[in-house]
């Protein structure tokens, strides 16, 4: 990755209308519905943006979408990248860097994971606090890095603690519950064995998915605040544990999106 290259993929979506979003929003496996919520909508395909990676997973649409929510700029990842496609952890992570070129201030995360704390349930939201990186690299690990931004980032309060105040009170004033907790990511695509879920309870993960973190630690070098929320969309009981349904998977993704759906707009309302 190189300055240059960032420089024609912000020059291609500035001639395209993309100026100056205030927020850059990620949205997880099922959880595209925000996209209806915005106002004079441009669209990017990432295979028009120079640079950008191409989303591989069916369920995932590849495009950039700019354009208004509750009278703030937006710009809006419909797709995400994963390892487990294929790529490396910089083109995971090229789009944030990407955005915050465009002028974001601020970032906000959803995800679909699964749930390891068992007193949480299938269709709960779940806002992340801290996290756990078990993909076995660093998006900051090249040899270029310090053009940048500092190399050794410092990931004590990797999640802004301010939004999330924000979004606790927009959930309890809205009636919507909000769990909190503890994300790891892992590799995949392939789902853990009991014998990990285990392991990962142990190490004090409350749910498990397959990205986020890497998004989280660059637009930390970035020194962008963060805001995340996971969907779970199953419960990782070792004990008794049910065969992976994909299908059922997105399906609650989909009806727990209008909760979410109402959190992001609130919190964009008061920023």
């Amino acid at each position: 990755m190189t300055k240059k290259q960032l420089e024609e993929s912000v020059g291609y979506l500035k001639n395209r209308g993309f100026e100056k979003p205030e927020i850059g929003i990620v949205l997880g496996t099922g959880l595209g519905q925000l996209v209806n919520e915005i106002e004079n909508p441009i669209e990017a395909h990432y295979n028009q943006i120079p640079f950008f990676p191409l989303a591989t997973v069916e369920f995932h649409t590849g495009k950039l979408i700019y354009g208004t929510i509750s009278n703030k700029k937006v710009v809006v990842m419909q797709g995400r990248f994963h390892l487990y496609e294929g790529y490396d952890l910089i083109d995971i992570t090229y789009p944030i860097r990407v955005m915050h070129q465009l002028g974001i201030q601020k970032l906000f995360i959803s995800n679909a994971a699964g749930a390891i704390n068992l007193d949480f349930k299938k269709g709960d939201m779940m806002l992340i606090e801290d996290h756990i990186n078990l993909q076995g690299g660093s998006p900051l690990a090249f040899k270029n890095v310090a053009e940048f931004g500092n190399r050794f980032v410092d990931m004590m309060e990797p999640y802004d603690t301010e939004m999330r105040q924000k979004l606790e009170n927009i959930a309890e004033k809205e009636g919507i519950p909000l769990r909190k907790g503890v994300y790891v990511s892992v590799v995949g695509p392939q789902l853990e064995t009991k014998a990990e879920y285990r392991m990962l309870k142990i190490m004090g993960a409350d749910a498990v998915g397959m990205s986020t973190v890497p998004e989280v630690i660059v637009a930390n070098h970035l020194q962008l605040p963060i805001v995340a929320v996971s969907v779970l969309t199953d419960e990782c009981d070792p004990d008794d544990l049910q065969p992976i349904n994909i299908q059922e998977i997105i399906e609650i993704a989909a009806a727990t999106e209008p909760k979410m759906v109402k959190l992001f707009k609130e919190l964009i309302d008061q920023l």
